[in-house]
């Protein structure tokens, strides 16, 4: 796990050089998100990604928000419906992941009920902001990401997997890594997603500028980082 920490670390340290050129709204920006978005997937496989479902899965959705960010740099329309429905997929390839450690359905449904306010309320306060052309999408969008939500909440109360992955014994010589651990990535990782899309949905559609990406962009690299080391501690 050692390079998958380096490399969570060159996630951070680009964040903080994007956030710099965000500011300016420099042109080599969409570089570095870029490049970040990269390292946290390098920060996967180094967690050992190929070696469980679980991880695959998590593989497939890092790989799908890198599309996401990338479209996401454009201005345009056209890439940005690109960028949204990258990263419905990779929401969708989340709830595989979580799907793959033998969740708790009865959990995953009452949590998923329970968001049906907050989702509704986010519905609410975007629905004068969007096209019609763009209300379908958006709202599809919401329920995808908070289906993703209640998946990890089951996730973290269901039996886990069959054996701990292969990363996590070598880490604990033999024993696996406290459930507490893996627990608290992934609600931290799904909850701070979740309060990303805030950020971008405001930036889009409500009030644009660099506040929003001040805190969005900080929460939503935290949650990527936190999934792809989710792997190599279960």
């Amino acid at each position: 796990m050692t390079l998958a920490y380096a490399l969570a670390g060159v996630t951070a340290l680009l964040l903080v050089v994007l956030l710099v050129g965000e500011r300016g709204a420099a042109p080599w920006r969409g570089w570095v998100k870029g490049a970040a978005s990269a390292a946290f997937i390098g920060t996967a496989l180094a967690a050992g990604a190929t070696d469980s479902a679980y991880g695959a899965w998590v593989l497939a959705a890092l790989c799908l928000g890198w599309v996401g960010d990338v479209s996401l740099v454009s201005g345009r329309r056209a890439w940005f419906l690109i960028g949204l429905a990258a990263f419905l997929l990779s929401h969708l390839a989340y709830i595989g992941a979580f799907a793959a450690v033998r969740p708790n359905a009865v959990v995953a449904v009452i949590v998923a009920a329970g968001l049906l306010v907050p989702a509704a309320l986010v519905a609410r306060w975007l629905w004068p902001h969007l096209g019609a052309d763009m209300r379908g999408p958006v709202l599809a969008y919401i329920g995808v990401i908070t289906a993703m939500v209640a998946a990890a909440a089951g996730a973290v109360a269901g039996e886990g997997p069959a054996a701990p992955s292969e990363v996590a014994v070598l880490l604990t010589q033999g024993e696996p890594l406290p459930g507490w651990v893996w627990d608290t990535a992934v609600m931290s990782a799904a909850a701070a997603f979740y309060l990303s899309d805030l950020s971008v949905a405001r930036d889009r559609f409500v009030a644009p500028g660099f506040v929003n990406r001040i805190w969005g962009l900080p929460l939503y690299y935290g949650a990527q980082v936190f999934f792809a080391l989710s792997v190599g501690w279960l």
